[in-house]
């Protein structure tokens, strides 16, 4: 892999209540949540940015592009 492509999510882990565990990347990886964050933080995963929500909590989501089809909810379970 080149330095200039960075991975993507291609896959997720959801618990019982939906919330996303895991990612899958582009690379074949696998991330829990925390190190998920941080790869992200730290600029590592494309297509992906990190927002506080209304409880201090931070949090993964997908990039604003207008296509619901590459949310993070829509990727497959691994």
């Amino acid at each position: 892999m080149m330095n200039n492509e960075r991975e993507r999510f291609t896959a997720a882990q959801r618990n019982g209540d939906g919330d996303l565990m895991k990612f899958q990347t582009s690379s074949g990886r696998v991330l829990d949540y925390q190190q998920a964050l941080q790869e992200v933080l730290a600029g590592s995963i494309a297509g992906v940015n990190v927002f506080k929500g209304r409880d201090g909590e931070l949090y993964i989501r997908g990039d604003a592009d207008g296509d619901p089809t590459n949310n993070l909810d829509q990727l497959p379970q691994f």
